[in-house]
C-alpha cells in the first residue's frame, strides 16, 4: 500500500513537472520575441559606427584596440549614446552585454526600465551616463576575455536574458497561481450569492454574512470579521524546491505575525505538493500552531482538496 501511494505520488511529480518545464519553455521563447533580442542585434549590424566619435564614453583603450583587431565592429560590443537614442531596444541590448540586471542598474541610479519597454531615450545627459557606465563593465569583460569572439557576445547576452527570464518566469508562476486560487474563490462566492451587492473595489468584497473579502500583496487573501482577519492564506506557486523553501519561510514569517496579533485567525497555506522538500516538510511541522492548514495547489484548484478549501474559509 506504501509502495503504491509512493507511486502515485512520484508520477503527479513527473506529471507536475513536465507541464512546468512546457510552460516555462514557452514563457523563455516569447520572452526571446517579446525583448527583440534579434531585431535589435541585426539593427546594429546595419549602424557606420565609424561615423560617430568614440571619445569619453568610458571605453579603455586595451579593450578598444583588441575589439578593433579581431574584426568586430565596436558598436557592436559598445554602446554610444546616439545608438541608445535612436535605435529602440539598444539600452537593453548594451545592459544584456555587460551582464547586469535591471534592479542593479537602479541600485546605482540609472533606472533603465521604461526605455527597455520601449520608451524612446531622448536625454542626451543620461544617454552619456549610461554609456559611460555600461562601457566601463564592458571594458573590463573586453580585456578579460582571452579567447574573445563575436560569438561570444550572444552568449553574453544570452546569460543575462536567461537571468532576467527566470526572474519573470517565477513572478509570473505566483502570480498566476495567486490568480487562479481568487478566481476559484469568486466563482464560489458567485455561484453561492455570497457578495453582498456589488464588489466594494476590484480587491475587497463585502460578503452577505457581514465579512470581508481581500486580495492582497502580504498576505495574498483575508476574510476578515469585523477588524479581525478570520481567514489568512499565503499561495505559493512555485514548484523548484529551492526557491519555494525560501519564498515559503517569508510565508511562514507573515502568517506567523498575523497570529501573534490575531491568535484566533486561521491560517492556510497552498503549495505545489511536487515542492515540499524533506527540509520543508520539516519546517511546516515545526510552524504547525502558525499554519493551520497546508493544502495541495492542484487539489484545491481541481481536486478532492476545493470543497475542504472552501468549508475552511466558509463560503
Amino acid at each position: 500500500m506504501a509502495a503504491e501511494l509512493m507511486r502515485q505520488r512520484r508520477s503527479r511529480d513527473i506529471e507536475t513537472w513536465t507541464l512546468d518545464q512546457l510552460a516555462k519553455s514557452a514563457f523563455f521563447h516569447s520572452k526571446l520575441h517579446e525583448w527583440r533580442l534579434l531585431e535589435v542585434a541585426d539593427a546594429l549590424e546595419a549602424v557606420h559606427g565609424e561615423t560617430l566619435s568614440w571619445d569619453d564614453l568610458g571605453i579603455v583603450k586595451q579593450a578598444w584596440e583588441k575589439v578593433i583587431h579581431r574584426g568586430i565592429k565596436p558598436v557592436l560590443v559598445f554602446a554610444h549614446p546616439t545608438v541608445l537614442q535612436n535605435i529602440a531596444g539598444a539600452v537593453s541590448y548594451y545592459r544584456m552585454l555587460a551582464m547586469v540586471s535591471q534592479k542593479s542598474m537602479k541600485r546605482i541610479g540609472i533606472d533603465l526600465d521604461e526605455y527597455e519597454r520601449g520608451r524612446q531615450l531622448d536625454d542626451p545627459e543620461k544617454a552619456v551616463r549610461i554609456s559611460q557606465h555600461l562601457n566601463r563593465i564592458i571594458s573590463i569583460l573586453v580585456e578579460a576575455d582571452a579567447q574573445l569572439n563575436r560569438k561570444e557576445f550572444d552568449l553574453w547576452r544570452g546569460m543575462a536574458a536567461g537571468a532576467q527570464a527566470q526572474g519573470a518566469w517565477q513572478n509570473s508562476k505566483g502570480s498566476r497561481a495567486e490568480i487562479a486560487v481568487r478566481e476559484i474563490i469568486l466563482q464560489r462566492l458567485s455561484a453561492k450569492s455570497l457578495v453582498a451587492g456589488n464588489a466594494a473595489t476590484d480587491m475587497r468584497f463585502d460578503l452577505a454574512d457581514g465579512r470581508q473579502l481581500l486580495f492582497s500583496d502580504e498576505p495574498d487573501i483575508v476574510i476578515y470579521k469585523g477588524n479581525a482577519p478570520q481567514v489568512v492564506i499565503e499561495v505559493k506557486g512555485g514548484i523548484d524546491r529551492a526557491g519555494v523553501l525560501e519564498r515559503v519561510g517569508a510565508a511562514i514569517k507573515s502568517l506567523q505575525r498575523t497570529r501573534r496579533e490575531y491568535p484566533q485567525a486561521v491560517t492556510i497555506l497552498t503549495l505545489h505538493q511536487a515542492a515540499i522538500s524533506e527540509r520543508m516538510y520539516k519546517d511546516l511541522q515545526l510552524s504547525a500552531d502558525v499554519v493551520n492548514h497546508v493544502l495541495d495547489l492542484n487539489e484545491v484548484l481541481g481536486g478532492t482538496a476545493r470543497e475542504r478549501f472552501f468549508e475552511i474559509l466558509d463560503i
